[in-house]
């Protein structure tokens, strides 16, 4: 069965990122594969055994269910961490399934050694700070009620890692801020440790981070957009170029999104163009009428401003993006038939879309767009 777009993932995309970010945190520092909101949009199903066939053997998701995910699909051993969502009953699963987790909570940790006595076997657990970002972590006050906790149950609880996460490292005028959650850290770090807990790993650092924040680095590095060839922000873009005298983004895009014209309408002027009165033939004109629609991903926010390429051209979105369906405009491009092909993100010739230039037209990130690309569109791996 034939769907209307596909996604297609480069592999010597893949390959090149993830053999630059080893190279910009050495050898001693673990980069660990952050495959949230479905691999950033890429597919974890896809993603995550090529990421292993590129060298990567250590996972961050978000929730209990994309690590079910994970391990349903990767080819070899590889660490699997829980960040965020994990309920209490799911506890079991994780522990039998030598899955670590963040805990930021006193009753996911008192329950996580309940379970773990129970089972004879130990929880694996990264203790995750409040250090500013003020969503999930403890604070100093519930810091002691959890040493404390730990002190009893050393048997139960084998402290991997202890952890914080920057609120806004991608921009500059969060530096002050990120400077105090580090502070903040180290000295929460330094009281646990002076208290004898020595975790394998001390980890921070998130993509921006990672690049402009090198003392964040430590043990771990959890690195999401930068493998899949974004960049967190201009701005971190700019400040990399900056400190190298290589001015060429080292980074490559794994994702090309393709589909197929539907169908060729001719529209005289002074009508107007799908839904409502947002566009007007100002001549007459030549539309494409492309499969795609925001319930596929693509905004409705891009009515009238997005661009698609055919032909190696660039063809502008006109009227208003439909639920399964747009129209283009193709009125200056030469021989365009039905069936040839649209890129709706990614290179056709010498012309490119890129997520950023989504991003300015619909005032979305980067991260949004990629991650709103629904799971059933398929995907493809290509060289």
């Amino acid at each position: 069965m034939l769907h209307s777009s596909y996604i297609e993932i480069s592999k010597s995309a893949l390959q090149n990122n993830i053999n630059f970010l080893k190279s910009e945190v050495g050898a001693s520092v673990k980069l660990s594969s952050v495959i949230k909101g479905n691999a950033y949009g890429h597919g974890i199903e896809l993603f995550a055994p090529l990421a292993q066939e590129c060298g990567i053997d250590h996972f961050s998701v978000f929730s209990a269910d994309e690590a079910h995910r994970l391990l349903q699909t990767i080819k070899m051993p590889a660490t699997v961490m829980i960040m965020g969502y994990l309920d209490n009953p799911e506890l079991e699963w994780a522990i039998q399934h030598d899955i670590e987790f963040f805990v930021f909570e006193l009753d996911r940790l008192i329950e996580a050694a309940a379970i773990a006595k129970r089972l004879g076997k130990r929880a694996k657990v990264h203790l995750e700070l409040e250090t500013g970002m003020n969503r999930t972590g403890f604070d100093k006050a519930a810091l002691e009620h959890a040493e404390s906790i730990l002190e009893g149950c050393q048997e139960q609880i084998e402290l991997i890692g202890i952890c914080t996460h920057f609120a806004g490292a991608e921009s500059l005028q969060n530096h002050e801020r990120v400077q105090k959650q580090l502070q903040l850290y180290e000295q929460q770090l330094n009281r646990l440790q002076n208290g004898g807990y020595h975790p394998k790993q001390r980890h921070t650092a998130c993509s921006a981070a990672m690049v402009s924040y090198p003392e964040t680095r430590m043990d771990m590095v959890r690195v999401g957009i930068m493998q899949y060839g974004f960049w967190p922000s201009p701005e971190i873009y700019s400040h990399y170029i900056s400190q190298h005298d290589d001015k060429k983004d080292p980074l490559r895009r794994l994702i090309n999104w393709k589909c197929r014209i539907m169908s060729l309408k001719s529209v005289p002027q002074g009508e107007y163009i799908g839904y409502g009165t947002s566009f007007q033939a100002p001549r007459d004109m030549v539309l494409a009428v492309v499969p795609v629609g925001y319930a596929w991903g693509y905004s409705r926010a891009l009515s009238n401003q997005g661009q698609v390429l055919i032909k190696g051209l660039r063809a502008a979105v006109v009227g208003t993006v439909n639920m399964n369906v747009m129209m283009v405009d193709v009125t200056n491009i030469p021989d365009v038939q039905k069936d040839d092909e649209v890129v709706l993100l990614g290179t056709q010739g010498d012309e490119s879309i890129t997520v950023a230039s989504f991003g300015e037209l619909s005032t979305q990130l980067n991260y949004e767009l990629l991650t709103r690309l629904p799971v059933n569109i398929p995907r493809y791996i290509i060289d």
